[in-house]
């Protein structure tokens, strides 16, 4: 009889414990399901963390300084000076294998309105060059080395402005029957010329229209069925009704802090944009997004490797001196994919066919200053736990601490804080909001053998995928 209490006690207990975990639970579940989450395709975009953007059109080969404005209301002169003698796309890729990029993106076709592909939708394609007899076809290598070299294959492809149709900001100007035919012409060579890309080369993992894709209710071409019928798991970016990814409102290839990776609006317009309130304070919306936002959208952080005193996304002669110096571009890293967003660094082959060779040069150099900061953390740790610890055998000077949240699951933190221990006592040295798929954590160096991630305000259990951090570099 003397047992019974304390069996009672037992049960109790037992009995509080089986419902506090089902209550954990319930809750990590209503928060899975308020909490935007990836697609996989948003989910591998902002795992490759590095993204290319290769830039070639006909006027990188006429010996004139690129002027956007003029090249978009002026047909190209020449197609045929298209001739480049020592092509050579592996030398390409390989450039940007060595640079640590993960996926990279070829311009089909830019503003000049040339595609480069072999089509049978526009005769404004490769097969009305001179060069390779006709027969070439630049996407399709540019594919299949990114294929050998293990880079994810991307497209880009401009509808908005074409100079050889005659189309500006979306549309053949004029409200006569003249242009309404030539826009219809132009709307289904698009919509024929999209199917030959999507359908005729294999998955994607990406598809870009710059600037945006009007569609049929704007009086474009149906791009967006296409795309979902030929290539369902690829990102899309984007028209007016859907947008996987967004600008990150400017191209200096950085955001602010914090970046989220959720968004308000299921697409960020096309132009500059189509709603006041996401243009708005230059952009502050795609700069920051927002914690609260329904839709997963994370931000790019884009600008040319030839940025420097100039902005080049296109080859021209002389100007070297725009690359940018290597101090700038690790600087251009930490606050791009260590603010929550994929870098898309522009690089342009010459008209030999190359990637020059001081651009080559400096991508080596900035894949390698990577590589040295972040290849071997001092200690690692992950958990779903408000708290986590992290210790190594003895002090060490740290000024880098990289945070990952599981993103599979939802941006869950809101509001966290940094502590190392120093003679004994735990001391805060950063405090932050966001992390996302990454948050990179730069502090002066700070003397200590552990620290400590506390979350002060999250949506559900935080789920730290990484934690890590990194000795001061000398």
């Amino acid at each position: 009889m003397t047992l019974l209490p304390e069996l009672a006690v037992r049960w109790r207990y037992r009995l509080l414990f089986t419902c506090s975990i089902w209550i954990t639970l319930w809750l990590n579940t209503a928060a899975q399901q308020s909490i935007p989450i990836p697609t996989p395709a948003q989910l591998q975009w902002q795992q490759a963390e590095l993204a290319a953007l290769v830039c070639w059109d006909m006027h990188v080969f006429d010996g004139e300084f690129y002027v956007q404005p003029k090249v978009r209301i002026t047909p190209v002169k020449d197609y045929n000076t298209f001739n480049p003698q020592k092509y050579d796309m592996d030398q390409w890729i390989r450039s940007l294998k060595d640079a640590g990029f993960k996926i990279a993106i070829f311009t089909v076709s830019h503003e000049t309105g040339f595609f480069f592909h072999q089509s049978n939708a526009t005769p404004y394609s490769m097969k009305a060059l001179e060069w390779q007899n006709g027969k070439g076809d630049i996407l399709r290598d540019f594919k299949a080395a990114c294929e050998r070299h293990g880079i994810l294959p991307a497209v880009y492809i401009g509808t908005r402005w074409n100079a050889f149709y005659g189309v500006y900001d979306f549309k053949v100007q004029g409200d006569n029957e003249f242009a309404h035919n030539r826009q219809q012409h132009y709307n289904r060579m698009i919509e024929k010329t999209v199917e030959e890309i999507f359908a005729n080369y294999g998955d994607w993992a990406m598809v870009w229209f710059d600037g945006g894709a009007h569609g049929p209710a704007q009086g474009g071409p149906d791009v967006l069925s296409i795309f979902e019928k030929h290539q369902p798991n690829a990102l899309f970016y984007h028209n007016l009704q859907r947008a996987d990814i967004r600008w990150g409102g400017s191209e200096t290839g950085t955001v602010p802090y914090p970046s989220w990776g959720t968004f308000p609006y299921p697409a960020i317009g096309a132009g500059e944009s189509a709603r006041k309130e996401i243009g708005a304070n230059n952009f502050q919306l795609l700069k920051t997004g927002d914690p609260n936002g329904t839709y997963y959208m994370p931000a790019m952080s884009d600008a040319p490797l030839r940025g420097h005193g100039g902005h080049d996304w296109f080859w021209e002669p002389d100007r070297d001196h725009t690359i940018y110096p290597l101090e700038k571009l690790v600087d251009m890293y930490y606050r791009s994919v260590g603010h929550n967003t994929t870098l898309i660094l522009g690089v342009t082959p010459n008209p030999d066919g190359l990637m020059p060779e001081p651009d080559v040069k400096r991508l080596y150099e900035f894949g390698q200053a990577i590589n040295r900061r972040f290849s071997n953390p001092l200690a690692s740790v992950s958990g779903t736990a408000k708290t986590l610890s992290l210790a190594w055998d003895s002090t060490q000077p740290i000024d880098q601490i990289v945070l990952q949240e599981e993103i599979t699951n939802g941006e869950r933190v809101r509001e966290f804080i940094l502590e190392a221990e120093i003679n004994g006592k735990w001391t805060e040295i950063y405090a932050g909001t966001s992390i996302g798929h990454k948050h990179i954590v730069r502090v002066d160096p700070v003397y200590t053998k552990k620290i400590r991630f506390t979350s002060r305000a999250s949506v559900g259990t935080p789920q730290i995928r990484n934690l890590s951090v990194y000795k001061s570099n000398p």
